[in-house]
């Protein structure tokens, strides 16, 4: 499965962005997918996970501001981001949730202004 994220940008703090990840192969409607995030100088981190049927889970430091979402028909996975902070600057990335991860694509960068 090759991956690639896009849709990143500057927004001011408060707002929003939406992300997408595109995939390629067939493994990616039957397998669960993840939004990780990596700010400089840190540790890459899983913000939020999307079962192959739906169900969702996300890390506190997002929850109830983003939301997970994916279209098997179209192989896509998104991440809707709303009252976005500084804080979630970062670059965004898609990959399996738990296991061995697919090799890791392209990021979208996400820089929220304060």
């Amino acid at each position: 499965v090759q991956l690639q994220a896009f849709g990143g940008g500057l927004v001011q703090a408060g707002g929003s962005l939406r992300v997408s990840c595109a995939a390629s192969g067939s493994s990616f409607s039957v397998n669960a997918i993840g939004w990780y995030r990596q700010a400089p100088g840190k540790q890459r981190e899983l913000v939020a996970a999307i079962s192959r049927g739906g169900s969702t889970n996300y890390a506190d430091s997002v929850k109830g501001r983003f939301q997970i979402s994916r279209d098997n028909a179209k192989n896509t996975a998104y991440l809707q981001m709303n009252s976005l902070k500084p804080e979630d600057t970062a670059v965004y990335y898609c990959n399996r949730p738990f296991g061995v991860n697919w090799s890791w694509g392209q990021g979208t960068q996400v820089t929220v202004s304060s």
